[in-house]
């Protein structure tokens, strides 16, 4: 059991903590430094000089570890190439932003188009390569698996690049993102220990690794992890969920990227909609929390604490 679930996270966990201090300060140097919106909330601009890209260590923590195990563990091959192709594209974006000052980074239909590319040949691997079938677990059915047929392959990649985006948007505050992956990541290495899938040593790593960065990540944040790491997140998240074959089950421990995704989605449409009004003070709907008055650490806590919850119920659900 230790060997490939316990040692994972030591490894990840270990790798973060050393990449911090090494990673952290050359950031510094390079100018990656987070830009916050003068129009947001007030209390961020204090957070302009902070260094972003910090997904750098999460990534790298991740692959070292994975490489350890993938010899004896090929199942976390479509999951770490989901996590590494979406961080690489996070990095072309955040690079452009920070370094190059082209203050959109990659356009959004580049932004789309490479996702699209990444969530195709990670279906492609995962049906023909892995062999692994788009029938999904429903929730609290008792172990019955749904097949949506032909269907299975469009929700695919709504799935993919939702949960990438949703994943996005979540990191918007100190640390949030990271405690939410984790306990997300945590519910899916328990699912895969109690289902021998062979996937555990890189749901163990994402733990570990996230574990480290959060000691940069916590309020008041020294690091952001930027593109880089929230598309590597949501990666991960959406491929784990695809090779467990539970997919529907990112509704739930995912919750909060949903929220995070609709809110956006629901505000922007109003807006334009009514010629300007709104509906949350300010979406991603974190900001909203914030500026009805919340701490940054209690939208944090909140946010965490319900999706331990939501967790502890979708393992009801296998």
């Amino acid at each position: 059991m230790s060997s490939h679930v316990v040692l994972p996270v030591l490894i990840a966990f270990a790798v973060s903590l050393v990449l911090g201090p090494v990673v952290i300060p050359f950031l510094r140097k390079l100018k990656m430094k987070q830009t916050e919106r003068v129009d947001g909330v007030q209390s961020h601009l204090k957070k302009a000089g902070t260094p972003t890209m910090g997904g750098i260590i999460i990534l790298i923590a991740v692959i070292v570890t994975s490489l350890f195990y993938v010899r004896d563990y090929p199942r976390i091959i479509p999951i770490l190439f989901l996590t590494v192709a979406f961080g690489l594209i996070g990095f072309l974006d955040d690079y452009l932003k920070v370094v190059l000052k082209r203050s959109d980074g990659l356009l959004p239909m580049q932004k789309m188009a490479l996702q699209i590319v990444v969530t195709a040949i990670f279906a492609f691997y995962l049906v023909q390569v892995a062999e692994v079938p788009l029938t999904m677990l429903v929730p609290f059915s008792g172990g019955y698996y749904w097949d949506i047929g032909w269907l299975a392959v469009p929700v695919l990649f709504v799935a993919v690049i939702g949960t990438v985006n949703g994943t996005n948007f979540t990191d918007g505050l100190d640390g949030l993102a990271s405690s939410v992956t984790v306990l997300v990541a945590t519910f899916f290495t328990v699912v895969a220990i109690g289902t021998e899938s062979g996937v555990e040593p890189i749901t163990c790593a994402v733990v570990g690794a996230l574990l480290g960065f959060l000691l940069f990540n916590v309020y008041p944040a020294s690091v952001f992890m930027g593109d880089t790491g929230s598309l590597a997140l949501g990666g991960f998240v959406a491929g784990t969920a695809y090779m467990l074959q539970m997919p529907l089950f990112i509704i739930i421990v995912g919750f909060i990227y949903l929220v995070e995704v609709a809110s956006v989605i629901i505000q922007v449409t109003y807006f334009k909609k009514t010629g300007g009004k709104r509906i949350f003070k300010m979406a991603p709907i974190h900001h909203h929390f914030e500026l009805c008055g919340w701490s940054e650490t209690r939208v944090v806590a909140v946010f965490s604490v319900i999706t331990a919850l939501l967790c502890l119920i979708a393992l009801m659900g296998v």
